[in-house]
């Protein structure tokens, strides 16, 4: 089924990350890459694979990229994937062992954070349904980023990708700030019975960030991984405490009647 992929990446000033990413779709006749105007060195090294095909659209949403970017594809299935995503050979080999006639038009995907390249115990991130076919799929928005709302029945990977993002501190910082804002109107204007447990806790501004380092160091097994999984979980804290500062800053000056 593999012939019949198409990866769909979206990108801004991901020069760090996309060779990384790129490298290991070696097996795709063809790339779809929306990119939102990089300034730095990402289009260099995007016009240097021959199967990659650039696109260039302004950002507004994720969402709205993201449906932009399923319209370029042509053929059957989409391998959704961020620039910091980097397959592993276990998933590309599974890719290749599906069946093309199978009645399932999705397929849930299970990662590995990286940090500097360590895969970590644990993490965070939950699976994400990145393989589907494109005629039963659709974006549609999820707090600052996307959520894939598909038509038909899904199934799981057993293998891995690695989330491996290699971009400076400062980057991350200014991205996650961007993130929390969104996080923000999502958590205040949508009502608690439907938040997931972990959002209701986040909601609560000061439990979230002392909960992070004992859920990303004892019940994900960071611990184990040095100063890697200490590191990674000093960047939750952190977007914790974003988080709450922002909450706290939209309920005092925008949001005076909540």
């Amino acid at each position: 089924m593999i012939e019949n992929i198409t990866p769909l990446i979206l990108t801004y000033n991901e020069a760090p990350n996309i060779a990384h990413t790129l490298q290991r779709l070696f097996w795709a006749n063809r790339i779809v890459v929306i990119d939102s105007y990089s300034t730095d060195q990402t289009l260099e090294i995007l016009k240097s694979y021959s199967q990659v095909q650039i696109f260039q659209r302004k950002f507004d949403t994720h969402t709205i990229q993201w449906n932009y970017g399923l319209e370029q594809v042509i053929s059957e299935w989409v391998l959704s994937l961020d620039a910091d995503y980097t397959l592993t050979d276990e998933l590309i080999k599974e890719m290749q062992t599906l069946p093309l006639n199978s009645s399932i038009d999705g397929y849930f995907v299970r990662f590995k954070y990286c940090i500097f390249g360590k895969p970590l115990h644990g993490s965070l991130l939950p699976a994400r349904q990145v393989l589907f076919r494109k005629a039963k799929a659709t974006y549609i928005d999820d707090g600052h980023t996307q959520l894939l709302h598909m038509k038909g029945q899904s199934g799981n990977l057993s293998t891995y990708i690695y989330h491996d993002d290699r971009k400076p501190l400062s980057r991350w910082l200014w991205a996650q700030d961007r993130y929390m804002v969104c996080e923000v109107i999502k958590l205040l204007e949508t009502h608690s019975s439907e938040l997931s447990l972990g959002d209701r806790i986040r909601k609560q501004k000061v439990l979230a960030p002392f909960i992070i380092p004992f859920y990303c160091l004892i019940l994900k097994g960071g611990i184990f991984d040095g100063w890697h999984g200490w590191y990674y979980a000093f960047q939750r804290v952190l977007a914790e405490i974003l988080l709450s500062i922002r909450l706290i800053e939209y309920e005092k000056l925008y949001k005076k009647d909540i």
